[in-house]
């Protein structure tokens, strides 16, 4: 099975997007695969406790409950000069999620066996 690395870059601002860019990693990790996200812009609150914004979309998960779930089985990633722009440092980030720049990201794009996906 192919790894699964997604990069949410959105909010509140555009909600289903942003769930749906969760709900497929969360399905990925459920599926048996390696899941890595990527957040870049304001998809950076995901990552900053007390700060996760409330999508309150009917017939979703709690966004709270994904961004746990792929915490806890996957990766997370917060774009460096997104969260340098937000006065962010890994201390106000939730447990295990890295700061990595877009080198990275390329990086684990254009592994071998990785499949890329932007919401």
């Amino acid at each position: 099975m192919r790894a699964l690395l997604v990069k949410i870059t959105c909010g509140a601002e555009a909600p289903e997007r942003a769930n749906q860019g969760w709900t497929v990693a969360a399905m990925g990790l459920a599926a048996g695969a390696e899941v890595a996200v990527w957040l870049t812009g304001d998809a950076v609150w995901f990552a900053v406790p007390g700060r996760q914004p409330d999508l309150a979309l009917p017939h979703a998960t709690p966004v709270a409950d994904l961004v746990e779930t792929v915490r806890a089985g996957g990766s997370i990633r917060v774009c460096s000069q997104c969260a340098a722009r937000r006065a962010l440092s890994a201390n106000d980030l939730v447990e295990g999620t890295v700061i990595a720049g877009a080198a990275q990201f390329v990086e684990a794009a254009l592994t071998d066996g990785v499949q890329a996906l932007i919401y």
